[in-house]
């Protein structure tokens, strides 16, 4: 349940609160994302919530859902994407270009570097497609 002043643009970060446990954490925010988010604010001046439901309050976990799968549809992605989806996207890429496995931790406010050591295994089968110089 984003509220705009959760928008850090000086630091490009976004403040996450009471996420899964309970936990609160900051994750990135990218150039683009920050534009995009100034050209939705502009056009919608949400009152309370960042992204707000037809009846205001905080858009439902269902509703974010059929947001993403619209647009997967919209952009002609044939899978039925879920946003946990993009979550373990966004942590293996990040893991994948050589960011510390406690970073993606942090950012994905997890307790345990167990829960995230699971994204190394897609990181590994990246390994096996490099093509090895030394034969």
């Amino acid at each position: 349940m984003l509220r705009p002043e959760d928008i850090d643009s000086k630091r490009m970060m976004v403040f996450i609160k009471n996420s899964k446990g309970g936990k609160d954490r900051y994750t990135l925010l990218g150039n683009s994302q920050l534009q995009d988010l100034r050209t939705y604010f502009k056009k919608e001046r949400p009152k309370e919530y960042l992204f707000e439901g037809a009846q205001g309050g905080p858009y439902s976990a269902t509703s974010v859902s059929a947001v993403v799968k619209k647009n997967a549809t919209r952009i002609g992605l044939n899978i039925r994407l879920t946003p946990h989806m993009l979550r373990h996207s966004f942590a293996t890429h990040l893991l994948e270009a050589g960011v510390d496995l406690r970073y993606i931790q942090t950012l994905l406010g997890h307790s345990s570097s167990k829960t995230t050591e699971i994204y190394t295994h897609v990181a590994i089968k990246q390994l096996t497609r490099i093509e090895n110089l030394l034969d």
